[in-house]
């Protein structure tokens, strides 16, 4: 019985430890206006009308839109993006994605289907300011 309890409690760290991480989300049907600061990954299915700065992964689902600045380790991108984004790392433009606007990151992977207009620059180590 006791063997079992210790089990549980180190399996319960466990999952208290792989979940440590916050995201934070904005639903679909849920717009924002403003600018969002964050130190955690943020996910966006609804609208944000703002700037974005996040030092953990972006992900902009196929039915997020973003009209702004964002500033952000990771990104991948499914959705609608116009205007400016800053990747420190890896920038991922899915089939569905649709970026209107300047690109600023150290990679870039483009996946067919991908509907990009505007400038891309491309640094070894881009930081997000």
């Amino acid at each position: 019985m006791l063997l079992l309890l210790i089990t549980i409690l180190i399996d319960m760290g466990k999952q208290i430890e792989n979940t440590s991480g916050a995201v934070n989300i904005i639903a679909t049907n849920t717009a924002v206006t403003g600018d969002i600061k964050t130190e955690s990954d943020i996910r966006i299915d609804g609208i944000l009308k703002g700037n974005l700065h996040t030092n953990g992964r972006l992900i902009l689902g196929k039915t997020g839109s973003i009209e702004g600045e964002i500033l952000c380790e990771t990104a991948e991108i499914e959705g609608k993006l116009h205007g400016k984004i800053s990747v420190s790392d890896l920038l991922t433009l899915k089939s569905t994605s649709i970026l209107t606007g300047e690109i600023a990151t150290g990679k870039l992977m483009i996946e067919p289907g991908a509907n990009f207009t505007g400038n891309c620059k491309m640094e070894k180590q881009t930081k997000a300011k």
